[in-house]
């Protein structure tokens, strides 16, 4: 190097040990389609997409506006005046009636069959305790099966097992309702509204309630013990809430 001038910059080559195509790939640039839309393009795709889907959902509107729907809440309706801040102590209150009476319009035909659901507003079903608290297969083998610790606190009552166990079947919902139009009483088929595939593999056909609701605190309905779980509206209740 002389002195008075600048020396030239260091050059250092930095090898790729990748091969090119990896190196095409890391740095964005493998070939891809890239179609520039037209507006003419665009345009006859929304109208073909425009004539596919509108008889579609014209279809789906008309279908669901014929659906004639009744919501009816009795929960406020039904509980005397002077229970209305207290609602907990009318239901534990056993010498208290329950029975309550609704008039609802049916302003446009319903056809055959009528379908009659509940909805329950904040039920925390989702809590893990309650979550846990059932056993399948006591479901499946009935007192065959031992395992009932997840049931906890619904496993024993006065020294025997509870089937079904757990605190979802306790909870069971137990409101009864009966329609009548004008003098006569209609009939409401509660049977075979569960799952086939839950009847027939998931639970067992002889399966029995066994020392169910018999405790000091009753939580929901009773079943009856000449009928199996597998037919009876606890199936329901239970493949709704845990499929």
């Amino acid at each position: 190097m002389e002195l008075g001038r600048p020396s030239s910059p260091a050059v250092r080559t930095i090898p790729i040990d990748s091969p090119i195509s990896l190196n095409k790939f890391k740095q964005q640039n493998l070939p891809a389609c890239k179609p520039v839309l037209k507006p003419s393009c665009v345009i006859t795709s929304f109208l073909v997409l425009g004539f596919i889907f509108v008889p579609i959902g014209l279809t789906t509107l008309c279908a669901s506006r014929t659906v004639v729907e009744i919501v009816d809440r009795y929960d406020s309706g039904c509980v005397p005046g002077a229970f209305r801040s207290n609602k907990v102590s009318f239901i534990k209150d056993t010498s208290l009636p329950k029975n309550c009476s609704r008039i609802l319009k049916v302003r446009k035909h319903m056809k055959a069959p009528i379908y009659i659901y509940y909805q329950l507003d904040n039920y925390y079903q989702n809590h893990r305790r309650y979550v846990k608290s059932r056993s399948d297969q006591q479901l499946l083998h009935g007192l065959k099966s031992n395992n009932t610790s997840s049931c906890e606190p619904e496993e024993f009552n006065n020294g025997l097992p509870v089937v079904p166990c757990g605190l979802i079947a306790w909870s069971l919902f137990n409101d009864t309702y009966t329609f009548i139009r004008g003098t006569k009483e209609l009939r409401i088929n509660r049977r075979n509204i569960a799952w086939e595939s839950d009847r027939d593999s998931k639970f067992g056909k002889h399966v029995y309630p066994l020392n169910f609701q018999n405790g000091t605190l009753i939580g929901g309905g009773k079943l009856d013990p000449h009928i199996p779980v597998c037919i009876d509206s606890l199936l329901l209740f239970i493949s709704l809430l845990y499929p």
